[in-house]
């Protein structure tokens, strides 16, 4: 890839989750064949069994994760640091349950991520027609509060895929709430998952926007690379790209190992 530094794909899924295929060991080989000097899997978390079940793994489940990424962990040692994450996600009124599962192993890096306003998944294909149905200023408004809760939450190392709203096509009118946000998480001292799935996805752009990127840097927020990949080919997609667009506004990269902030 001719990329300098040691390079780590910090958001990844596993088949647990339900909707992502190949084994931490695939992923993990695909990371050592692109170069990179260390991964992160960050599966979608347990959550009550009423909250989007079909999309992560049950709370049964978590033992068996932490143990395919451990295995993967010693058959990459030496040669490859793997880490033990998770996505999480910030519904209002589930944040107990989060903490606990929180508290069960000592993971490296846990994301915070708003996938629902209410009862919509609104990054799922199959409920894009609710947004003819919607303000977008308000829409946004919404997501922002939200992501905002997330940061002021404590639970969380970083937020994301910032501006997931825009998956389809869908962008931000105004603008203000996003920035007030951004203002929230440098308050807390939260990163950015700086996301390159949107690349893969019908915008077309990375999260976050470049926009929102350099006003992201300019508040001093760092940026955790991630491909958010769901299979192994996806590992350290646009990577190239990504580090531009975080370089040129002077934005660093940085990653975590139990918790701690590293770069």
């Amino acid at each position: 890839m001719g990329m300098t530094g040691p390079l780590f794909d910090s958001h990844m899924h596993t088949p647990l989750c339900g909707h992502a295929t190949g084994l931490p060991r695939e992923y993990a080989q695909a990371a050592l064949d692109a170069g990179l000097a260390g991964i992160c899997f960050t599966d979608h978390m347990p959550m009550p069994a009423w909250y989007d079940a079909p999309w992560r793994m049950r709370r049964d489940q978590l033992a068996q994760y932490v143990q395919d990424v451990q295995e993967a962990q010693a058959e990459f040692a030496g040669r490859l640091d793997v880490r033990l994450g998770l996505e999480a996600d910030f519904h209002p009124g589930t944040e107990r349950f989060v903490e606990e599962v929180l508290g069960a192993h000592p993971w490296d890096y846990v994301i915070g991520s708003v996938h629902y306003i209410g009862a919509w998944g609104f990054d799922n294909p199959e409920f894009i027609a609710e947004y003819d149905s919607r303000d977008l200023a308000g829409l946004y408004r919404d997501y922002y509060a939200l992501a905002e809760g997330a940061a002021k939450s404590g639970l969380f190392d970083s937020i994301g895929h910032l501006d997931l709203p825009k998956k389809f096509g869908h962008r931000d009118p105004d603008g203000y709430a996003a920035l007030h946000a951004l203002d929230v998480i440098a308050e807390r001292g939260l990163a950015l998952d700086f996301n390159t799935a949107g690349w893969r996805k019908p915008v077309a752009e990375a999260y976050p926007a470049p926009d929102l990127t350099r006003q992201a840097a300019e508040r001093g927020i760092p940026f955790v690379l991630g491909s958010d990949a769901h299979k192994p080919g996806e590992v350290g997609h646009r990577f190239t790209d990504a580090i531009k667009q975080i370089h040129d506004v002077g934005g660093r990269i940085v990653t975590y190992q139990g918790r701690v902030r590293h770069g």
